[in-house]
């Protein structure tokens, strides 16, 4: 049976692209165009995962998710925050609520399927076997746990390799040094992020040239370029 995934969403042609876009990547879906009716789809249906907007009508979507988390029945359902609000304090908030993860709008669809599939590959548990990411020359394999350029393998630390998956999983993406301490080392709370820095400045010594694919975003964090 293919997953699940509720989507809560007031735009209709939003709700459109996302149902066109996860049909088409292979899971069912389910719709809900306020809070209140997001809350009973998603106690009644017990979705997979839901994508959750967080500017909604009646009930708004920082109030859905914290719900849904105090739920035992659906505490353990994945949610995905979407919204259009960029600012660093909306997804701090989000994830504090218990968010899986965060997409702000205008955001890419494949992008969203591939997050999709990332956080129901973490929430099952299985581990990320079958996975191949690739870049050009470089190649990581998540089975194996190694990462090689050309076929010769590069030597990383257990951190580095989370971190350049975190990077590759997220291609075209700027990732903030908050959420890379969040991701990568489990850290929340103020803490140096000198740490990711560090690590970036080594793992870009250990690629060579395919360093160049990523970005330092003055101020922000990195992105790896797609």
């Amino acid at each position: 049976m293919p997953d699940t995934i509720l989507i809560v969403d007031d735009e209709p042609d939003v709700v459109d692209l996302l149902v066109f876009s996860l049909q088409k990547a292979g899971y069912k879906t389910l719709t809900a165009r306020d809070g209140n009716a997001a809350l009973q789809k998603a106690r009644d249906e017990l979705p997979t995962l839901v994508v959750l907007d967080l500017m909604l009508p009646e009930r708004d979507g920082s109030d859905v998710c914290r719900q849904l988390k105090a739920d035992p029945k659906t505490a353990a359902i994945p949610v995905i925050m979407l919204t259009a609000k960029a600012e660093e304090v909306d997804r701090i908030v989000g994830l504090e609520l218990g968010a899986d993860d965060y997409i702000t709008k205008p955001f890419s669809p494949r992008e969203l399927a591939l997050r999709v599939k990332s956080v129901l590959r973490r929430a099952s548990g299985k581990p990320e076997s079958s996975e191949v990411l690739k870049h050009n020359d470089l190649i990581v394999d998540l089975a194996k746990h190694e990462a090689s350029i050309k076929g010769k393998k590069i030597d990383l630390t257990a951190t580095e390799f989370k971190l350049l998956v975190m990077l590759l999983e997220r291609r075209g993406r700027v990732q903030t040094r908050d959420a890379l301490l969040t991701d990568v080392w489990g850290y929340e709370g103020d803490v140096d992020t000198r740490t990711v820095d560090t690590h970036v400045r080594r793992l870009r010594e250990k690629l060579g040239k395919v360093a160049d694919a990523i970005e330092t975003i003055r101020g922000v964090g990195y992105r790896f370029t797609e």
